[in-house]
């Protein structure tokens, strides 16, 4: 009886993955370093409305860490406050504890991060008064 062994793959192997990996890092360097100075550092400014958001998202001058911090921090304060009354079956105390601290600990931490967004604002809006 004769047997075929001969098997059909559609699938890349992991050399291939590794060629696409080397080419994808370059497209992104050069891309990067394209958009970086043909649009984003460009003297001639755009006429469009969504292209000048762009430029100023791709320009770091819209950020986004702010409503996300708000954001992270109103998850964190809920999760605490629900996940407080778990600790009811192992001691009152440790519930109240962990009901009043935890917030607190979650407000201080969300507050000192907020200082470092607040330092950068103040500073792009002191050098934005001195260049006039």
């Amino acid at each position: 009886m004769f047997r075929s062994t001969s098997t059909y793959t559609t699938g890349s192997s992991s050399a291939d993955a590794g060629i696409w990996l080397i080419i994808a890092a370059i497209i992104a360097l050069i891309g990067g370093i394209l958009v970086h100075f043909l649009f984003v550092k460009s003297k001639k400014e755009p006429t469009n409305k969504f292209l000048i958001w762009l430029k100023d998202f791709l320009a770091f001058k819209i950020m986004w860490i702010e409503t996300l911090l708000k954001i992270i921090y109103y998850i964190a304060t809920i999760y605490v406050v629900l996940a407080s009354f778990s600790m009811i079956s192992v001691s009152f105390l440790s519930f109240l504890l962990m009901l009043i601290l935890a917030p607190i600990g979650i407000r201080l931490l969300y507050e000192a991060l907020m200082m470092g967004i607040m330092i950068w604002r103040n500073t792009q809006d002191i050098a934005k008064n001195t260049e006039k």
